[in-house]
């Protein structure tokens, strides 16, 4: 029963995610056309530079949702865990591309701070206002799911840096249009830059982790040893390797030692469950009984 309400589960939230991935590309890829537009009709070089800016959020989403499908891809002869691995590459060049986007901020405030302009403040603030009802729309609809994949929180830390991009420019715009102080939005902008990288780093140093199949952050190799060692009829654990296959699965391969062959299948099957549990989805035991485990140099 619990394997089938966990099917239900994985096809609700495949579902889900793909209808979000697309609503939200769509709302953007329509804010986008709509500021260039205008851009182009006011012939606002700002504008047209934000367009360009929320087009690589587009290209960020897309990016995303790539991912997601290719983490759900089949084996073939070639590729045993299909192009699974592929969705920890793309989560990698989205921790990089916000990187970026945070050192475009940092320039851009700094050459702000050397070079001041006179700044439509109305103008501003309007715009930046429709960025927060668009951003904000796809931040809400990303945030639920972020929790449960490393790319979809990419995605939702690019919409969710946008969204504090904006919030900061409409303030800008305010201070501005009340006291014509035009040095408060490249120190917004530094200050928005300081969030996001904090952000941005988490997410590259754990892409980097999972890219190299190190232990998945969400996964304490301590307590998975811990929880197999107290398996009844479980008398040793070693030689435990555990690794992301995808953003989203887990394996694991261990030698189990056991006190009671006779209880062989019914030890493995609870360790798998067990496993599965804990958020390791594939899961290869060596069965070894006491007494007779391999040498050490014949256990990889």
């Amino acid at each position: 029963m619990e394997t089938n309400h966990h099917d239900h589960h994985h096809v609700h939230t495949v579902t889900s995610l793909n209808g979000i991935y697309i609503i939200a590309i769509v709302l953007n890829l329509s804010f986008v056309a709509v500021e260039a537009a205008v851009g182009f009709l006011s012939d606002s070089v700002g504008l047209l530079s934000d367009a360009g800016h929320n087009l690589s959020d587009v290209f960020s989403l897309l990016l995303a949702m790539l991912a997601f499908r290719l983490s759900r891809s089949h084996a073939t002869g070639k590729f045993t865990y299909g192009f699974r691995k592929t969705s920890v590459l793309i989560s990698l060049l989205n921790a990089v591309i916000l990187l970026a986007a945070v050192g475009a901020i940092i320039l851009e405030s700094i050459r702000k701070f050397r070079e001041p302009v006179p700044v439509d403040g109305a103008a501003m603030t309007w715009t930046a206002a429709a960025g927060i009802l668009v951003n904000g729309i796809t931040t809400l609809m990303l945030m639920k799911q972020q929790k449960h994949d490393i790319n979809t929180r990419g995605a939702f830390l690019h919409m969710a840096a946008d969204t504090l991009v904006s919030v900061g420019v409409v303030i800008s715009g305010i201070i501005i249009s009340v006291t014509g102080f035009t040095a408060v939005d490249p120190l917004i902008g530094l200050v928005v830059a300081a969030v996001i990288l904090v952000s941005s780093w988490k997410l590259l140093a754990e892409s980097l982790r999972m890219s190299i199949d190190a232990v998945p952050e969400n996964i304490n190799p301590e307590e998975i040893v811990s929880m197999m060692s107290g398996e009844p009829g479980v008398a040793g654990v070693h030689h435990v390797h555990i690794w992301a296959i995808s953003t989203v699965e887990v394996a694991l391969t261990a030698h189990v030692v056991i006190s009671e062959p006779s209880r062989m299948e019914e030890i493995k099957s609870s360790l798998k469950q067990r496993l599965s549990s804990a958020g390791i989805s594939h899961s290869t035991l060596e069965i070894e009984f006491a007494g007779s485990q391999c040498p050490d140099m014949e256990c990889v």
